[in-house]
């Protein structure tokens, strides 16, 4: 009885306060706390080499990266250089070549990484001395062979081809030669001819030139006493002899007079890639530093910024619309992106220069700004875990010539940002009639209606101006039935495709760095299978045979529509054009464009169940080259699958395309038939 009575006299003045609480107003914000940011152990070798120690007992490992103290480099006629220097550095030494150092990292259970400005070695405790002797052997002997060189070139220049087709990797080159300038080392663009230009004497002085000691930082993280990694940085690079590095100081790129539209035509694109972009004076430290992150993130930093619930949420123009700020000691760089549909282009341009002009003239609200403030405030907490923090923030205060309590005033400066701040640097920063608006895609169905942006100009994937794309006009003389017919001879004579009673293909298709196997058999009339599968298991099955239609993917059976049908039918023919000028198809020539730099006829297809299709056939060859389908996908907008035909073999007279493209936006499917067979005499009982 008594311990009840004293936990209602402890309950009553808890009742008492939570009365005196106004629980419709939110509390005050606590005084933002200044951070107790741990100092890394520092010292400095004889020569130069500043050493930062920050020892973490939490697992028996130890990491140690050595890190230059570089603004970009200039590489002119050589642009690739430092890439490929870094890559060569861990490429052997002069007592290993690259397999036994391989080998010997292996054999400790570490890992050892090097690039153009950094090098990085990591494992358990007991192994990390000999593995810092394996990093001080590739950066101070490193072999720089020429046979490695040539394998690095290889690899570098099979990049430079890959990224010919990624419509991201295009934009974010020529944005940058576009924004920083072309003699400006950020603006620089690696090509084939930059690459093969480079020779083993330019990366021994490039590494001579930039790899000193007085202009590099040694960091240790993890399980290591200073004393004992003052031992390791003594014995491994006390040797290290001291050079000469006169900091370049680039000139500023001009501004932009007024906004312009630059234009990278590319037929293939199914979508577009926006981005809006210009140069910011912006550095580390700067009153604006702190200010200009915040404004970012609320423009659009992520999920919750202002760009992706437009273009996303709102209008449904994109899978996600970002923006970055980026400080620089030379010159930062603003810029905001959204890979968009064609026919989507012009009004998203208008809708992320409408958000830039919002958040100039407009003063963000206070909700939005505390959740942005606290969400960054809770970033930085969370990053304070990690023992590399310590050593990335000593490392950015000596590079950045920061001041020692820069992030110790971190939370402090965070707060203090108010909305009339945030205004002041987007107005400051930001100047939507003097950007460049760059955009990779289809030229003739995005450039219409651009021009009230500011001048149209064209560059082709490396950043240089190019005339404007000339349109492909097809024959006016001819006729959806002539151009059936000599679709349909290009294939092979009406003897020949009469001889035809079964074809085979066995290939590959890659998705994605993934590897399946790729069959189709068609046995004729009018059967077919194809599937997809991976280590014998069907991923992927379509087929027609006696008249019955399917569709499995994963197990799954598609819902059969007639569309879907009219594909299998197609599917099950050599020259599925037969199909189009016998079962009632409509068709109708509508233009010409250019399909991987050759002129090509573009006829719209509508099929019996009246689904459109676009069918593009060389203007010379008149074989296929290329199909455009677009859908209306619910929740997703329209989307567009084009798939291109290359490769064409000729097997028992008839014309077989042996490399196929699918391109599906952000996914693409390189289908190659390594094994093409006709009439092995296969009946629709073989096909299983």
């Amino acid at each position: 009885m008594k311990k009840y009575i004293y936990s209602i006299l402890l309950f009553v003045p808890l009742l008492s306060m939570a009365q005196s609480v106004d629980r419709t107003k939110s509390p005050a914000p606590a005084k933002a706390p200044l951070i107790q940011v741990a100092s890394p152990v520092k010292f400095t070798l004889a020569n130069g080499l500043k050493v930062f120690v920050v020892k973490n007992t939490k697992l028996p490992k130890v990491t140690a990266t050595l890190a230059l103290d570089v603004d970009g480099f200039k590489e002119g006629d050589k642009a690739g250089l430092a890439d490929m220097s870094g890559q060569l550095l861990k490429r052997g030494t002069a007592t290993k070549s690259k397999a036994e150092l391989d080998e010997a990292v292996e054999f400790l259970g570490g890992s050892l990484f090097t690039s153009s400005q950094s090098a990085s070695v990591s494992s358990l405790k007991t192994n990390f001395p000999k593995l810092m002797e394996l990093m001080a052997e590739v950066i101070l002997r490193p072999a720089l062979s020429s046979d490695e060189l040539e394998k690095v070139r290889k690899q570098t220049i099979s990049g430079i081809e890959s990224n010919k087709d990624d419509a991201d990797a295009i934009s974010n080159n020529v944005m940058k030669k576009l924004v920083y300038g072309a003699n400006h080392a950020f603006g620089e663009i690696t090509t084939v001819k930059t690459v093969n230009a480079i020779k083993v004497d330019d990366v021994k002085n490039f590494i001579k030139t930039y790899w000193i000691p007085n202009n590099a930082y040694l960091v240790f993280v993890g399980d290591i006493d200073p004393a004992n990694a003052k031992l390791l940085a003594e014995k491994n690079f006390g040797s290290w002899a001291k050079g000469v590095y006169a900091r370049p100081i680039y000139e500023k790129p001009a501004i932009p007079a007024t906004t312009y539209v630059a234009i990278v035509d590319r037929p293939a694109s199914v979508q577009s890639v926006v981005a809006i972009a210009t140069t910011v004076n912006l550095t580390k430290g700067s009153p604006n530093d702190i200010p200009s992150n915040v404004m970012n993130n609320i423009l659009g930093g992520g999920f919750s910024g202002r760009l992706f619930a437009n273009l996303r949420e709102k209008h449904a123009f994109t899978y996600g619309a970002y923006s970055s700020i980026s400080p620089s000691k030379q010159i930062g760089m603003f810029s905001a992106e959204a890979s968009v549909r064609n026919e989507k282009t012009d009004s998203s341009i208008q809708e992320i220069l409408y958000e830039l002009n919002i958040i100039r003239n407009t003063k963000v609200g206070d909700t939005e700004l505390s959740r942005m403030k606290n969400y960054l405030a809770g970033g930085f907490a969370r990053s304070l875990e990690s023992p590399n923090t310590i050593a990335n923030f000593a490392l950015s205060i000596a590079v950045n010539n920061l001041p020692e309590d820069y992030y110790q005033k971190y939370l402090t400066n965070l707060a203090a940002v108010d909305a009339q701040k945030v205004q002041e640097v987007a107005t400051a920063l930001l100047n939507p009639s003097k950007m460049h608006i760059v955009i990779v895609g289809n030229a003739k169905q995005i450039a219409k209606g651009l021009e009230k942006y500011g001048p149209v100009k064209y560059f082709d994937i490396e950043g240089n101006e190019v005339a404007a794309p000339t349109e492909v006009k097809a024959d006016a003389s001819l006729t959806p039935t002539a151009l059936m017919e000599k679709a349909i001879a290009a294939i092979g004579t009406k003897e020949a495709l009469d001889n035809v009673k079964d074809v085979q293909l066995k290939g590959t298709a890659n998705i994605m760095g993934q590897s399946l196997e790729m069959k189709q058999t068609i046995v004729m009339p009018g059967n077919s299978v194809t599937t997809m599968s991976m280590g014998g298991m069907a991923i992927m099955r379509q087929a027609v045979v006696n008249g019955k239609y399917s569709i499995t993917q994963q197990g799954q059976e598609a819902p059969m529509t007639d569309d879907l049908k009219e594909g299998l039918d197609e599917s099950a023919s050599i020259a599925p054009e037969q199909l189009f000028l016998t079962k009632g198809y409509s068709l109708k020539i509508v233009g010409g464009e250019k399909v991987d730099g050759k002129e090509a006829i573009d006829l719209e297809v509508t099929t019996p169940s009246k689904k459109v299709s676009h069918r593009f056939y060389d203007a010379k060859t008149f074989l296929l080259v290329k199909t455009s389908k677009s859908e209306e996908v619910p929740g997703r907008g329209t989307m567009t699958q084009q798939q291109f035909y290359t490769g064409y073999q000729t097997v028992n007279g008839v014309q077989i395309s042996s490399e196929q493209l699918i391109d599906m936006g952000q996914m693409k499917i390189n289908v190659k038939y390594t094994d093409i067979k006709v009439n092995q005499g296969l009946k629709t009982a073989d096909l299983k």
